[in-house]
């Protein structure tokens, strides 16, 4: 299958259809950039593979491509509205207090955040623990004087055998994204509402879970339709180059801010090997060459 944006499988399409239906009594407000964003993504595994893929934010960045915006992607597989993937070897608590000065160290004008899927085996009965968390994790970002934007979490497809059926979470996980429209609403805040990919039969997972890079491509020709996105971009070929410098820019700004050694740089062996940690800032011209690149494509 071709990689680039504009030329997608007949699937796009049906969605896309799907996406121009989907509840606007949820979406009122429209997410839309301006110059000048710095822009977060916070949450769990969907975030951090959409670093790797890069469709999403080359859908956010090709459609202004007169606006100077920068993203800074913070997923964490497996992570919750509590930070517990982020413990590393401490505490999840102490995980969600270094994500929390990070956010603010960046000094994000938008933050875009996308939880519930983890957190949705908690069941029914751990919905209400789920919403305080959520609130919570807003006013702990809100203090940046961003502005929140939601991402509902997205149904899961049954996997073929001999994989487990991951479709039956579906009618919990709607609750949970129920739930983040809800938040959205109270907050004023823009949503993008990916529960409404179809799950049955649309093989845009690679174990039922993730979303294959087809997934992703799939998914963000859905949200520019749905969020009724500008696509200013002349070609194909112009948006692919932007995608790549993405996923370039991305995995640059992770060695940035996870690297594999963080234990002995930061962590609780910082005393052998701590003062390495200087090297860990010089990631920052690198991104900022390649994000100054992506610009100049893009216009």
């Amino acid at each position: 299958m071709s990689r680039r944006l504009g030329m997608l499988p007949i699937s796009v399409f049906c969605w896309m259809s799907i996406a121009s239906v989907m509840s606007g009594e949820e979406s009122k407000a429209r997410l839309e950039l301006i110059d000048g964003d710095r822009v977060i993504l916070l949450g769990g595994t969907f975030i951090e593979r959409e670093g790797q893929f890069g469709y999403l934010e080359t859908a956010m960045t090709t459609a202004w491509p007169n606006r100077r915006v920068t993203f800074r992607n913070l997923g964490w597989s497996g992570d919750t509205v509590w930070a517990e993937s982020r413990g590393i070897f401490d505490p999840a608590q102490a995980g969600y207090q270094r994500m929390i000065e990070l956010v603010k160290e960046l000094k994000p004008t938008l933050i875009i955040l996308n939880y519930g899927q983890n957190e949705s085996f908690a069941g029914e009965a751990g919905l209400p623990r789920f919403v305080a968390q959520y609130e919570k994790l807003c006013d702990d970002v809100k203090v940046t004087g961003a502005r929140l934007a939601f991402m509902t979490p997205h149904q899961w497809e049954r996997a073929p055998s001999p994989l487990p059926d991951a479709s039956r979470q579906n009618p919990i996980l709607a609750k949970y994204a129920a739930a983040v429209r809800e938040l959205a609403i109270r907050r004023n805040a823009p949503l993008i509402d990916l529960f409404q990919l179809p799950s049955s039969g649309s093989n845009l997972t690679e174990n039922g879970l993730h979303f294959s890079e087809r997934g992703y491509a799939t998914l963000v020709a859905a949200v520019q339709t749905q969020q009724n996105w500008p696509r200013l971009s002349p070609s194909d070929e112009k948006n692919e180059a932007v995608r790549r410098k993405i996923v370039e820019k991305n995995m640059q700004f992770f060695h940035r801010w996870r690297p594999q050694n963080i234990t002995y740089l930061t962590g609780f062996r910082k005393h052998e090997q701590g003062n390495n940690a200087v090297e860990i800032a010089q990631f920052d011209p690198i991104v900022e060459k390649i994000e100054t690149e992506i610009a100049e494509i893009n216009r």
